[in-house]
């Protein structure tokens, strides 16, 4: 029962993941910049208000930790970079930002924890590297979006690694540290081109004051699954995310896909599913060594 109810929670969170450029590009006109704001101060607010339903709002005082800090300067960047990516009908280098993020933390593991790569390791971030090129020459530029936004997502994941904090404090500790800045830049340097909060329809109104909780439910639907289904798992669900923004990129957004561009693709997707396999095999031998007690 418990891992059922965990797939539940992960399909859901990594669905609303895959969705919510549909609610970013409904934000317009607010600009990636403002969005951000409302996004930190909103969660913030949303934070606040669950620990005060769960009665543990006491958590957040030992939840402030320097490491907190980073990390909510981290997930700006991130935060900021995608919306862009919406707002500028870029939604299909942002999945593929995210279909990078797995490769990436591979690239972590051994550049920052010396980690040592395996064989099929090396394959899929050869080909990642391949892809990395040909895309390069597909777009016509370095894909800075993707390249940023699996950085930011990798690192904060790095960060949020060593840190021993429940979920919803330090998402709410992370939008508490950011939302002085937001309100700062909003008071004083946003300007009426940067400020649509009173100046557009009530229902715009309320699409950024819900900012908060679409950008909270999915962490908390998360947080639930990763406590009831293993690693491994969750990482084979990961793609739903990527999945569904590119198919809407494509198909809603109508962004263009020409044959270069999917080529790398598919080379990313190839590199993800050696990846993958890698990863089942390694569980699936360390089982067996664990079972008969080796």
């Amino acid at each position: 029962m418990e891992s059922r109810n965990g797939l539940g929670y992960a399909v859901a969170a990594y669905a609303l993941w895959g969705l919510v450029p549909l609610y970013f590009a409904a934000l317009k006109p607010a600009g990636p910049l403002e969005v951000l704001v409302h996004r930190c101060v909103w969660t913030a607010v949303f934070g606040v208000v669950v620990l005060a339903a769960l009665r543990r709002l006491r958590g957040l005082r030992t939840a402030f930790q320097p490491k907190l800090v980073l990390a909510a300067f981290v997930i700006a960047i991130n935060w900021l970079v995608y919306v862009y990516g919406v707002h500028t009908g870029q939604l299909v280098e942002t999945s593929l930002g995210y279909f990078l993020n797995p490769l990436l933390t591979v690239i972590l593991g051994v550049t920052l924890l010396r980690e040592r790569l395996r064989g099929l390791q090396r394959v899929a971030v050869g080909i990642g590297a391949a892809a990395g090129v040909l895309l390069t020459v597909a777009y016509g530029r370095l894909p800075w979006i993707a390249i940023t936004l699996a950085v930011a997502f990798g690192t904060y994941g790095l960060i949020k690694k060593s840190v021993t904090v429940p979920a919803t404090e330090g998402v709410t500790v992370e939008t508490l540290v950011l939302a002085p800045v937001a309100l700062v830049y909003t008071l004083l340097f946003a300007g009426p081109d940067g400020n649509t909060f009173v100046s557009e329809s009530v229902w715009h109104t309320v699409l950024l004051v819900l900012a908060g909780p679409v950008t909270g439910i999915p962490l908390l639907l998360y947080a639930g699954a990763a406590q009831r289904l293993p690693l491994t798992m969750m990482g084979l669900l990961q793609y739903i995310t990527p999945v569904l923004q590119f198919a809407l990129g494509v198909t809603v957004f109508a962004e263009e896909m020409p044959p270069v561009r999917l080529l790398g693709f598919g080379l990313v997707w190839l590199a993800l599913a050696v990846l993958t396999f890698d990863g089942l095999r390694q569980r699936r031998t360390a089982v067996t060594f664990a079972g008969t007690g080796q």
